[in-house]
């Protein structure tokens, strides 16, 4: 495959920011890799604790007062990316991919979310779970619990053809995270069903940070970069 210029794709890993200093990190880097400006990047990190309301827009989802996201410590963020209510925490690693769509023969965009999916779904099958998906729904499962939340927005490019994506996928990696952030919502609208981690998977401890490295290889993969890149670790 000829990859493009600026081919080389950014990799960093953050162990906690800030969801808001987050956002605005991404739209930052969409509008300078649209301007030619920058490369495309993928951003890896961890939240402090947060939910995120999404263009679906369904704040009865959210089972907590004001008061209580308060004395919980719980950011509260309505957003621009698809989907409905979702949680970020400690524990889970969240990943952003700023890349451009539409030019170069890149995956169309639902291509784009199935092909999120399949990173996701390849990573755990290296560690001997069956990950899967569920035809009415974005994000990956293990039965009936969702392990891997993904919600994206296409930004409309103003000097090329295409998009360039934001926001992005949300893996569950420690056991305690969906006691502590998920029982205060109705995670994505999905009342009928749960969620899991890696660690309730495999019955192992798992460091973030690590998984972040073992997961670029299958992200390079799927979106056809070529070479190795591993993240740069942000203090």
């Amino acid at each position: 495959m000829n990859m493009p210029e600026f081919a080389k794709l950014e990799i960093s890993y953050h162990p906690l920011m800030e969801y808001g200093a987050a956002w605005e990190l991404q739209k930052e880097r969409v509008q300078a890799i649209d301007a030619g400006t920058a490369s495309e990047k993928l951003i890896l990190l961890q939240h402090p604790p947060t939910y995120t309301i999404g263009s679906q827009h369904h704040p009865e989802h959210l089972l907590l007062s004001s008061e209580q996201l308060q004395e919980q410590g719980i950011a509260l963020f309505e957003i621009d990316r698809g989907g409905d209510i979702t949680y970020h925490g400690p524990g889970q690693l969240v990943g952003y991919p700023l890349i451009k769509l539409g030019e170069h023969g890149r995956v169309d965009l639902h291509g784009y979310l199935r092909t999120l999916e399949s990173v996701i779904i390849d990573y755990l099958a290296s560690h001997g779970i069956e990950g899967t998906r569920k035809p009415e729904y974005t994000g990956v499962w293990v039965g009936d619990e969702k392990i891997c939340a993904i919600g994206v927005k296409f930004n409309k490019s103003k000097h090329r053809r295409g998009f360039i994506t934001s926001h992005g996928f949300a893996f569950n990696v420690t056991e305690g995270i969906g006691r502590s952030g998920f029982s205060g919502i109705i995670p994505c609208g999905i009342a009928q069903y749960g969620v899991t981690s890696l660690e309730e998977c495999t019955g192992r401890s798992f460091d973030v940070a690590e998984v972040a490295g073992e997961l670029v290889p299958y992200f390079l993969r799927h979106f056809g970069y070529e070479g190795s890149c591993a993240p740069e670790y942000a203090k």
